[in-house]
């Protein structure tokens, strides 16, 4: 009995030594080293691309390529090489298994790759709360512009503008018109009594009535002081202000 599982045993481990001295045999015929030679190319004119690394993962090792894109290292069938270069997409190229030669070349163009960062704005202060304040008190580049043109539009100054141009023979002869008819020189008031409205007492009556209900004292009264338009007001008395 003992006989028989020693017999056995030996024919074991006799068969892993057959198996392992075949695979041996193969894998050396698999895993010969060859050299693979080639060039790196990139952009749209296919321009040499120096100093480009080109690395194997699986042996832990690479080298980079020349000033003119040539790179040469040793691989092995079946191995995955990476090509990187800065402004370019990673490639990889895998090694074929079966070759009949000892050298392996190779022309590898890599694609530019081309990233769009988002807009950064860089403001001179470190708080928010600067950054407002400045913001407020910041001077736009046309407030001259808008000074001149908030003064050119000012009523008075149209009124004055409007009494220092020259008038026409029209305009002459509608400003005398209405100057003898609605002005202080009219017609009608040449041979009229002038009165004062202090000595009315009917007049006094209807001020004191206004004074007591407020009517002084309203938003729409005090605006309404302030825009009145000029009554009865010549072009000389325009100009001499």
């Amino acid at each position: 009995m003992n006989q028989s599982i020693a017999r056995y045993i030996g024919c074991f481990l006799l068969l892993l030594g057959l198996l392992g001295t075949f695979s041996d045999a193969l894998a050396q015929g698999q895993d010969s080293q060859i050299t693979f030679t080639g060039i790196i190319t990139g952009g749209k004119n296919s321009e040499p691309l120096p100093l480009a690394r080109i690395f194997i993962p699986r042996a832990g090792k690479g080298v980079l390529s020349a000033s003119n894109g040539y790179f040469a290292l040793p691989v092995y069938p079946g191995d995955s090489v990476i090509f990187s270069y800065v402004g370019y997409k990673t490639q990889y190229h895998i090694i074929p298994r079966r070759l009949t030669e000892q050298t392996y070349s190779a022309v590898v163009a890599l694609q530019e790759d081309v990233k769009l960062l988002s807009e950064v704005k860089v403001y001179p202060y470190p708080t928010e709360e600067l950054f407002k304040q400045a913001l407020i008190n910041m001077k736009l580049p046309d407030q001259k512009d808008r000074d001149a043109l908030a003064k050119n539009t000012d009523a008075q100054a149209l009124l004055r503008a409007s009494a220092a141009t020259p008038m026409g023979a029209l305009s002459n002869h509608q400003y005398f018109m209405n100057q003898q008819f609605l002005g202080r020189e009219s017609f009608a008031n040449r041979g009229a009594v002038t009165t004062f409205p202090f000595l009315n007492p009917f007049a006094w009556a209807n001020f004191i009535k206004s004074v007591k209900r407020g009517d002084f004292n309203t938003k729409e009264y005090r605006q309404g002081l302030n825009n009145a338009p000029p009554e009865n007001i010549r072009r000389d008395d325009i100009l001499r202000n």
